[in-house]
């Protein structure tokens, strides 16, 4: 029969993917969610209506895309 792996070990490797959860998820939303707040700002400031908010949402789901595909280049 085989063995079990230690509680300790198996404890490390749900530590080790949840990180690669949390690392992930933060750069699939916080550069498309800070890209569209700038553009409401920009907008509200400049009375452009939405066309900062555009830019910023297209600019920061490039920079996502950028930093998910950095990210797991990284870890193959």
């Amino acid at each position: 029969m085989g063995q079990d792996k230690p509680k300790a070990e198996k404890q490390s490797v749900v530590l080790v993917l949840l990180a690669d959860i949390a690392d992930t998820t933060w750069r699939m939303f916080l550069p498309a969610i800070v890209g569209t707040l700038s553009g409401l700002w920009l907008d509200q400031r400049f009375e452009t209506e939405p066309w900062f908010a555009i830019t910023g949402l297209v600019i920061g789901i490039a920079v996502t895309a950028a930093l998910v595909r950095q990210h797991y280049k990284k870890i193959q």
